[in-house]
């Protein structure tokens, strides 16, 4: 699936685009599943265990900015965690064993989608290894101005940076302290259908979309079959290999180097990094104006 070229670029960015992964049957599909889950929404008056919320949300006007786990509520979210072409660009970059872990669907509607302050993955989930990385699929086209995914180049490459405000995890960076230079981020912009993988360690966020135009990335994390969570998986043996989308499983964890900071005190607000970065105090992104 990916060239050796291609597949440089993800060891020395952190992040790649691959263009063409789902044709638009599959696309103009999940467009009218998440348009059915966007409707079920009205009515709500707050979050759910499918249903993240927009702050500007009312019941008579439905705005959702994430739906949980889609993959257990709609076949057609399922699908992907297996679909040959996501699989095959994974096993392009770790060999043939994959791990799937959770799925979540951002959505950055039209003139209100909210901002995901600078973070790393990593933070919110460290693991034996870091051969872990997000595939967020393209479902709308995506430009700079609807709020697509931002990144620092080869900061996957450096620390695990602090993730919490006042002693308490927030899953998300100060900007005042100044650690990274957020000019530097590139834009992950492409069509819909492409995917886009992350390092679970790059550092990235995203503005809110100010735009016309809808922006939704529907993002699967996967892990190396060989890389083990930290903080445990309280499901079991057997729940975890079930999690296995291609290869084989096993007992031997792959111990690397790697940075590591716990998430822990857990954040004050829980249910989404939405609700997780309301406990930072200074902010880098400015809000969408939810009047728009």
């Amino acid at each position: 699936m990916l060239s050796r070229a291609v597949i440089e670029e993800y060891r020395e960015s952190g992040a790649i685009v691959v263009p063409d992964i789902l044709d638009r049957v599959e696309v103009a599909e999940l467009g009218r599943v998440t348009d059915e889950f966007v409707a079920a929404a009205r009515g709500l008056s707050a979050h759910t265990d499918i249903f993240d919320l927009e702050d500007s949300h009312s019941p008579e006007t439905p705005r959702v900015r994430r739906i949980k786990a889609p993959h257990l509520h709609h076949p057609a979210f399922a699908r992907l965690v297996r679909h040959p072409r996501i699989i095959a660009v994974l096993q392009d970059l770790w060999g043939p064993d994959i791990r799937f872990d959770t799925a979540k669907l951002n959505m950055k509607s039209a003139g209100f989608g909210a901002a995901v302050e600078w973070h790393q993955d990593w933070a919110f989930y460290p693991h034996t290894n870091d051969d872990l990385a997000a595939v967020g699929v393209l479902m709308d086209d995506m430009a700079l101005e609807n709020g697509p995914l931002l990144f620092v180049p080869g900061s996957h490459r450096g620390p695990v940076f602090d993730h919490h405000a006042g002693g308490v995890f927030c899953g998300a960076m100060d900007p005042a302290r100044a650690e990274v230079d957020f000019s530097r981020a590139v834009p992950l912009t492409g069509k819909a259908g492409a995917i886009t993988v992350h390092h679970v360690r790059t550092v990235h966020g995203s503005a809110p979309n100010t735009s016309a135009r809808d922006r939704r990335l529907l993002l699967f994390q996967f892990r190396a079959a060989d890389a083990w969570p930290l903080l445990g998986f309280p499901a079991g043996i057997a729940a975890f290999d079930k999690l296995m989308v291609a290869g084989q499983p096993t007992l031997a964890p792959r111990l690397a180097a790697v940075p590591v900071r716990l998430p822990l005190p857990p954040a004050a607000h829980q249910g989404s990094i939405y609700e997780n970065q309301k406990g930072l105090a200074r902010r880098y992104f400015a809000p969408a104006d939810a009047t728009v």
